[in-house]
């Protein structure tokens, strides 16, 4: 822990750099978070959304998630998670269970998010996001994760960090799940 002030070299509407002594790294403007969510429906399939990163250049394969707090005062990891399963991928679910915050990359970034498993899956839609987010959804059968993946990046697609939780299990030669 270090006693140097904080200070704020830059702040746009969503994102603020920070700098304190040696250390530079970005958190969300205002405190605001995220949600991660694991839907896998009655089939096992793991539902996954696909959109273009402007960070990264090209479109990434991910798990659903959004923001809490971004547009509504008083917003709860249950809505959010919620909403953006709906908006994202077309689903409603009868039950959201917490797992737990955590830290994508704790050396650059202090945004955490909490990781949500949906239960009780009701197809309500089509999905694909909103104001032009361009969100494909895909069904990816758990025994058939890895190699989905691995098409992926023949297509040059990015994987987000946060696809090991689902693919841990194969990764480590421990099969499907």
């Amino acid at each position: 822990m270090t006693d140097e002030a904080i200070e704020t070299p830059w702040a746009g509407k969503w994102i603020t750099v920070f700098r304190q002594g040696k250390w530079e790294y970005v958190g969300r403007t205002g405190g605001i978070r995220a949600v991660v969510i694991v839907a896998i429906d009655a089939e096992d399939r793991v539902i996954l959304v696909e959109q273009y990163r402007v960070p990264l250049g090209r479109r990434c394969i991910e798990l659903p998630a959004g923001l809490v707090g971004d547009t509504e005062e008083g917003d709860t990891i249950e809505a959010a998670a919620r909403r953006e399963l709906e908006e994202e991928a077309g689903y409603a679910c009868e039950r959201v269970e917490e797992l737990g915050e955590y830290f994508a990359s704790p050396g650059m970034v202090s945004e955490s998010f909490t990781l949500v498993r949906v239960h009780g899956l009701t197809r309500i839609g089509a999905g694909g996001g909103v104001d032009g987010e361009d969100i494909k959804v895909h069904h990816v059968p758990m025994a058939e994760l890895p190699m989905f993946i691995a098409d992926c990046r023949a297509q040059g697609m990015g994987v987000d960090v946060k696809m090991l939780l689902v693919l841990s299990a194969a990764l480590l030669g421990r099969g499907n799940g």
